[in-house]
């Protein structure tokens, strides 16, 4: 599953192609599932290798989690913080604010990912991370959430578009407008369709996308307009990207989660906590930019 094929999983585990395709013909009859199809001269995963492969990777992190945990011990470092969080965050903003947590902190070593908001639950459930930052529709009982500070979705639009000259844009500034939209996976698809639709505004919808990071780039572009989070929208400043604010507003709610079955440590805490001064922080100034 991670090298592709017979012949790279055989250098990967030291041993002879034929032994690997013999372990796979044995590890079927055994389970009672097809994994593998042929495909041309090589062979593709069925859907079931691939759920599979997803609970015996989640395994494998709870291993390798031991083996960092004894490391730890065997360096005597104090603490490791696993942190996983959703792409908005993670691709520039949490990180930096993380940096500096860290370095401040010589005995706190750091583990950060980022993965989509139903990823952030499942880890923080089967606790393969202290705990995690995920939109709020996602629910689940085993969850306890905190609140961070809400802010304002905002436009996206092209440097030298004529929306740009605009302090700040309304949906009829929209109106026949190339729309760089997030798909209807996310709950911001759902406020803005429904804004959109009150105001009988056209939107030319040329690509979907989950992912806010995407809309930025494909708007920086020239391609269309958009709106997504101030976040990613910040990340593109000077990247061909302006960011205006959009009204009515969007809000954008994000919250701390955490295991009810295995409360964070204070340091993890005091991260959250300070985290969210941070996000506060940014908003005032992003609000004055």
């Amino acid at each position: 599953m991670i090298t592709g094929s017979t012949t790279g999983a055989a250098a990967l585990m030291g041993v002879t192609q034929p032994a690997v395709s013999k372990l796979i013909r044995e590890f079927q009859l055994q389970l009672k599932i097809k994994l593998f199809e042929r495909s041309g001269t090589g062979i593709a995963p069925t859907a079931e290798a691939v759920t599979l492969f997803g609970e015996v990777e989640r395994s494998f992190i709870g291993v390798e989690r031991i083996a960092e945990a004894a490391e730890q011990i065997r360096l005597r470092r104090t603490s490791l913080l696993h942190i996983a969080a959703l792409p908005m965050l993670a691709n520039g903003f949490l990180p930096r604010f993380a940096g500096e947590f860290v370095s401040s902190r010589p005995e706190l070593d750091l583990e950060l990912s980022g993965v989509i908001s139903t990823l952030v639950v499942d880890w923080v459930v089967n606790r393969q991370c202290d705990f995690g930052f995920a939109s709020p529709q996602i629910d689940h009982p085993a969850l306890q959430k905190i609140a961070m500070p809400s802010l304002p979705y905002v436009a996206v639009i092209p440097e030298g578009h004529k929306l740009a000259r605009k302090k700040a844009v309304v949906p009829k500034d929209f109106d026949g407008e190339n729309f760089i939209s997030l798909n209807h996976s996310t709950q911001s698809r759902r406020q803005v369709d429904a804004i959109f639709a009150e105001h009988g505004v056209y939107r030319v919808m040329r690509v979907e996308t989950h992912l806010s990071e995407i809309v930025c780039g494909l708007v920086s572009s020239g391609l269309g307009v958009g709106i997504c989070d101030p976040f990613t929208a910040r990340e593109f400043r000077g990247r061909g990207v302006v960011a205006r604010p959009f009204q009515p507003v969007v809000t954008i709610e994000v919250f701390a989660l955490y295991s009810t079955h295995h409360a964070p440590t204070a340091i993890a805490f005091e991260f959250i906590e300070q985290f969210a001064a941070h996000i506060r922080k940014f908003d005032r100034e992003y609000r004055r930019s």
